[in-house]
């Protein structure tokens, strides 16, 4: 058996034990939470996650394909600065189970809030808000899913042979399955499994790569010599000046994917579904330990890999990972390795997936079109009972229909994976950032506060990142944040409305 068939197996079989835990996981949940109903089972797991659970479901969201393939294809052409723009992420789970976790599961649990929009609704009470941040929810996703579906596919073709329209038929359709088929619980399991494989998967390569370049005596002399500043400020391809480290490029780097994940909804609502406090402290120690060895495993390794490649070059920097891996790993460990970042793409898909159909069919379909009250005791009325009876049929479909528009859009791929998943990143959070944190912590926000924000964060978002105006490589996303701030606050103080009662008692 040639190499290249023995990773293909090896891939196909981790893509079929994912998709067979992922479906046994989801009923098993199903039987036991029967009492909690189908959207609470599908879309928030029952709220049953432990510390580990928790922390690699972080993990596996926050991580993804610019993780594995992107980021450190980067740092093998600039050298370690690269790490200093991903190096931020480390603190990621921390931050966000440290500012969001208790006090938002603790929210949830009394506004039976199961998605991030099912809180704004019952903390500025506005169709208005519920709407408008669903639709940037679905679209920034999609965005997100579409740079996915090109890593996983660009993987697959990469070291496979297939065509790329194959290999990102053979991935996506798995992860449209498993998603579909099994909801959240399907999700967590699945990114517990994929966190591990990742973590072990790092450790793998950095070894090989090591090993392959004769030890790292003569991996420095080589970058040395041939990428100077490797080590500090490398120049990058043909002597580029790289641009993320001028000082404005710099800072906003590390609010994108920093303070600002604060505001991903993806991330945030894993807030909602841990089983208790303890659990939640355990996944803040666990995510932060294995996201820190995710991030400078990976950097370091497509640094050093930079004696490994050819002379002539490699067509995009997405291939410098898997090139590496088929030429100088074994086919076991390549297999294994290939794996991680299969998981990375996968463990975020699914997540996009599964909170994009929550948002169209609890947010919208269930509330707005069948008109179900949002009181628990309410919709339990018989009279509501109908409104139920073919949820789960839309919510399977729909997660597949989603899915599958994230594939065709992927099948005529750009170059970079990184600057399509920092575009989708940069909307959700100029949508999302100040409606949580105010949310959150400011009582006198209002649904006017709340409005005036996110259309004025995504319209300056939006124009600075076509424009290109902004000087000292500052990106859009600073601007937004800033604007959308200034704006929530000052509407907040301005219309000076005295809060619902209600409102306060569950959310304060």
């Amino acid at each position: 058996m040639s190499k290249k068939a023995a990773v293909l197996l090896i891939l196909i079989l981790y893509l079929l034990i994912n998709l067979m835990l992922g479906i046994r996981a989801s009923r098993k949940s199903a039987k036991e939470n029967a009492d909690k109903g189908f959207l609470a089972n599908y879309f928030a797991g029952s709220r049953s996650m432990g510390g580990l659970v928790l922390a690699m479901t972080l993990v596996a969201t926050y991580t993804s394909a610019s993780s594995f393939l992107g980021g450190p294809g980067l740092a093998s052409s600039y050298g370690m600065s690269w790490s200093w723009v991903a190096g931020v992420q480390i603190g990621a789970t921390f931050l966000t189970l440290g500012v969001l976790g208790k006090k938002f599961a603790m929210i949830a649990r009394r506004t039976n809030s199961v998605t991030i929009n099912d809180y704004l609704r019952a903390r500025y009470d506005s169709p208005a808000v519920v709407i408008i941040c669903g639709i940037a929810m679905v679209v920034f996703f999609i965005t997100q899913m579409i740079a996915q579906f090109i890593g996983g596919a660009t993987l697959m073709q990469t070291v496979t042979g297939l065509p790329y329209w194959a290999g990102l038929i053979l991935f996506g359709t798995v992860v449209i399955i498993y998603t579909s088929v099994g909801g959240f619980k399907a999700v967590v399991t699945t990114d517990t499994i994929q966190g591990i494989v990742m973590t072990i998967g790092t450790f793998l390569l950095l070894f090989f790569v090591i090993r392959s370049a004769g030890g790292m005596e003569n991996i420095i002399s080589s970058l040395d010599a041939g990428n100077p500043g490797w080590d500090l400020m490398g120049k990058g391809e043909y002597g580029a000046e790289l641009p993320a480290m001028r000082p404005g490029a710099l800072i906003s780097f590390w609010v994108l994917v920093g303070i600002a994940v604060l505001g991903l909804p993806q991330t945030a609502v894993r807030c909602m579904g841990f089983k208790d406090t303890e659990s939640m402290h355990k996944a803040m120690i666990y995510g932060t330990v294995v996201i820190g060895i995710l991030m400078i495993g990976m950097h370091l390794a497509g640094t050093l890999a930079y004696p490994l490649l050819p002379e002539e070059g490699l067509a995009s920097t997405d291939q410098v990972i898997p090139y590496v891996v088929m030429e100088y790993m074994p086919a076991w460990a390549a297999g294994f390795f290939l794996a991680a970042p299969l998981a990375a793409v996968m463990s975020t898909i699914d997540s996009l997936l599964i909170l994009a159909s929550a948002t169209i069919i609890k947010d919208i379909y269930v509330h707005y079109i069948k008109k179900v009250p949002f009181d628990v005791k309410e919709a339990a009325k018989p009279e509501y009972k109908s409104a139920y009876d073919n949820v789960p049929k839309f919510s399977f479909a729909l997660t597949a229909c989603i899915g599958i528009i994230g594939c065709l859009l992927a099948l005529n791929p750009p170059d970079v994976i990184v600057w399509i998943n920092l575009f989708a990143f940069g909307g959700l959070e100029a949508t999302f950032f100040w409606p949580l944190i105010g949310g959150l912590y400011w009582k006198k926000g209002n649904s006017k506060a709340c409005l005036a924000s996110v259309i004025t964060g995504l319209a300056v978002f939006i124009f600075f990142n076509r424009v290109k105006i902004l000087p000292l490589g500052i990106h859009e996303i600073i601007v937004g944040l800033i604007v959308s701030g200034i704006v929530y606050f000052a509407v907040g103080a301005i219309c000076n409305e005295e809060p619902d009662a209600e409102m306060i008692k569950k959310c304060f």
